[in-house]
Order: structure tokens, then C-alpha cells, then sequence
């Protein structure tokens, strides 16, 4: 286990730094409350072992800040053993109500701290098998189960945060809102089944795009989503104004390219896709009208012969 010890007392941190050493476990030391506390949210600990006594922040007040910067999630909690050498009742209960899980002497006798430990190590265990179900549960949530893109939920979310830090920097925010051209012809034509892999070629036909601009630092942390049907979108949130109608122009180019057949797509005869984008400069609230407006430049696109971008 990584486990953070935490004594303002180098003397005795010394000592059970070896003990603990000695069991095989990697141990991190802080010297008061307030350099456990930045130790914490730089690094990943399976225990923390926590003196009460300690000058200025005492373990009860640490604890609670530890507590505090784990947020609520079963697999974010690392177990807190305070260690004190005054046991007391009224030391136990506060400990609890701090958010500590138990309570040993610094006097504890070797075989005790070995047995205490090797229980932590099965926790520490059990956590990380939780925390990896969890991002498999996560990622799961967020993904589009036909093309693996960000579903609607995810991107909202993510649009909503990225939303604000554009507004706070005053920088410019793109959006691109993107529809198969004739989509229903093609179900029609060729059928449901051959509907999807045609979602599924153009979703990763767009994610490569995306991929290549974000390489190249055209537009670092621009990302694809799927809107919804044959809809599809890709967030920029911060690149110079002019950027997103290129990224959109190479995005039509890309999709026609693949020559993916599309016989009811008069004009063009393969699957072409349309493109309203639009660049901004976050206001309070104004996300809204960020869509809505860009949808109006892809129907806008759309009633002007398809397979092109329409941008502002």
C-alpha cells in the first residue's frame, strides 16, 4: 500500500516510517495538517495514518478537509487510522465524527500494527477493483452506444463547463452542428442495418478529423459528439475565429471522401454530409442561443444544395 503518514513529530515518523517499510509498504510523510492536505490532492493513497495532536491544524481538522476534497463517491474514500497515545472516549467519538474509520496506540504492538495493516491492504484491493468498475459504468453512460462518440447527456455537461471557463477568459467558443445528407433515403434505400454502419463509418470519420486538428493544435480540446439521429456535433472551445469553418470544410471533404454509396442522394450519389457553424464570445446564459443559431445555419445549409458549410 501508498500510505501517508501524517506526525509532526520526526522522531516518531522515523520510527514507524521503518515499521511500515518493513511490511512492504510505501510511506509518504507530512509534517503538519496543511502538507497532508497538499500531499492528498497531488498523489493517490490507499491509508492515511493521522496524529490527533499536531500544532495549528489538529488531526480532527485535517481529516475533515481530507474528507471534504474526496466529494461523495464510495470508491474516492481512503480509510483515516487516527493514532494518538490518549485513546479517550471523547477522542474515539470525535475521530468518527471527523471521518475517521478507526483508532490505534502509538504503542501499538508490532503483531497488532501487522494485522491492521494487512486488513488495509484488502480494502486498498477492493477499492481499486471498485474505482476501475466504475470508470467501465462511467464511460458507459457517456458514450453513444451505436458509434462511441460522447452521447447528448455527456456533451451537454461538458459543454455547460467549458461554456463558462470561455466566458471567464473572454475566449472565443465554436460549435458545429452536422446531419447526413438524406439519411432517411438511405434507411429507406438500403435498409436499418446498413443505416447504422453508415452512422458508425461517419462518426469515426468525424473523430478522425477531430483527432488530426486537435494533434496539430489547430483546435486543442475541440471534441465530437452525437447529437441525436443522424445529427452530430464538434465543440471548439477555444481557437481563432475562422478556424471552425475550415475544420468544417475538411469535414464534408473527409465524409465525401470515404464514397460510402448513397444512390438517393441526388447530385452526388454518395453520403455527403451538411454543416451550420457558428464562432462566439461567451455571454452569461447565451449557450442556448449558440445552438439555436447554428442550427439555423445547417437547415440554412441544407436548403442550399447540401453537401456545404454555412457559418458566421
Amino acid at each position: 500500500m501508498k500510505i501517508l503518514l501524517v506526525d509532526d513529530s520526526r522522531a516518531i515518523a522515523m520510527v514507524t516510517t521503518a515499521r511500515l517499510e518493513s511490511f512492504g509498504h510505501e510511506v509518504r510523510h507530512a509534517i503538519d495538517g496543511p502538507t497532508a492536505i497538499e500531499l492528498f490532492q497531488k498523489e493517490h493513497f490507499d491509508l492515511v495514518l493521522m496524529d490527533i495532536e499536531m500544532p495549528g491544524m489538529n488531526g480532527f481538522e485535517t481529516t475533515t478537509r481530507i474528507r471534504a476534497l474526496e466529494g461523495h463517491e464510495p470508491w474516492a474514500w481512503t480509510p483515516i487510522i487516527f493514532v494518538t497515545a490518549t485513546d479517550t472516549d471523547t477522542n474515539l467519538v470525535t475521530a468518527i465524527e471527523a471521518g475517521g474509520d478507526d483508532f490505534i496506540s502509538k504503542t501499538v504492538p508490532e503483531s497488532v500494527l501487522q494485522a491492521k495493516m494487512k486488513a488495509m491492504s484488502r480494502i486498498a484491493r477492493l477499492r481499486t477493483r471498485l474505482a476501475l468498475a466504475n470508470g467501465k459504468l462511467q464511460e458507459q453512460a457517456n458514450c453513444d452506444a451505436l458509434t462511441g462518440l460522447l452521447n447528448r447527456r455527456a456533451m451537454d455537461l461538458r459543454v455547460d463547463t467549458l461554456w463558462e471557463i470561455a466566458e471567464h477568459q473572454g475566449k472565443p467558443f465554436s460549435l458545429l452542428m452536422i446531419d447526413v445528407d438524406n439519411f432517411k433515403k438511405y434507411n429507406d434505400h438500403y435498409g436499418h442495418p446498413a443505416g447504422d454502419e453508415c452512422l458508425r463509418r461517419v462518426a469515426e470519420c468525424l473523430q478522425k478529423e477531430v483527432d488530426a486538428v486537435n494533434a496539430d493544435q489547430t483546435a486543442p480540446g475541440a471534441f465530437v459528439a452525437r447529437y441525436g439521429g443522424e445529427e452530430f456535433s464538434v465543440i471548439i472551445p477555444d481557437a481563432p475565429h475562422g478556424v471552425h469553418a475550415g475544420i468544417a470544410l475538411g469535414l464534408i471533404e473527409a465524409v465525401a471522401g470515404m464514397q460510402i454509396p448513397h444512390v438517393q442522394n441526388a447530385g452526388y450519389g454518395v453520403v455527403t454530409i451538411s454543416v451550420g457553424t457558428i464562432c462566439m464570445t461567451p455571454a452569461s446564459g447565451a449557450v442556448k442561443l449558440l445552438f439555436r443559431r447554428t442550427d439555423e445555419l445547417l437547415y440554412r445549409a441544407k436548403e442550399n444544395g447540401r453537401n456545404r458549410v454555412e457559418f458566421l
